[in-house]
């Protein structure tokens, strides 16, 4: 799987190699936007015009489109490693908070996020 990015907007890009055909859609908003192209090319064009045509449906129909997230993030972890965490933030010199971003800011980085 590949990423690809956009004003601001991210989507996640599959190959489907039964139809010959490249899909993808857009990442990190409640409602579904997809897009499909059988070159890289098309598939770009397909993308830049999914996100082009959601934000304008947005603006017709009153919707602010969605991009930003909150910063507030609830996790539900295993004790153990809510317990290995606060003790590495601890031994580093930081909040369990300040060491959580850190870590997860990492760890997306790594991903492609």
């Amino acid at each position: 799987m590949s990423m690809m990015r956009f004003k601001g907007y991210s989507a996640h890009v599959e190959f489907d190699d039964d139809d010959g055909l490249f899909f993808g859609r857009i990442a990190g908003i409640a409602d579904t936007v997809s897009f499909h192209g059988v070159s890289v090319d098309e598939l770009r064009d397909a993308f830049h015009e999914a996100v082009d045509d959601y934000i304008s449906v947005c603006a017709k129909i009153g919707k602010p489109p969605q991009k930003s997230y909150s910063g507030k993030l609830m996790l539900r972890v295993d004790p153990a490693v809510h317990a290995m965490a606060a003790v590495a933030a601890e031994t580093s010199g930081k909040s369990l908070n300040q060491w959580g971003e850190e870590a997860l800011a990492d760890a997306a980085r790594r991903a492609g996020g």
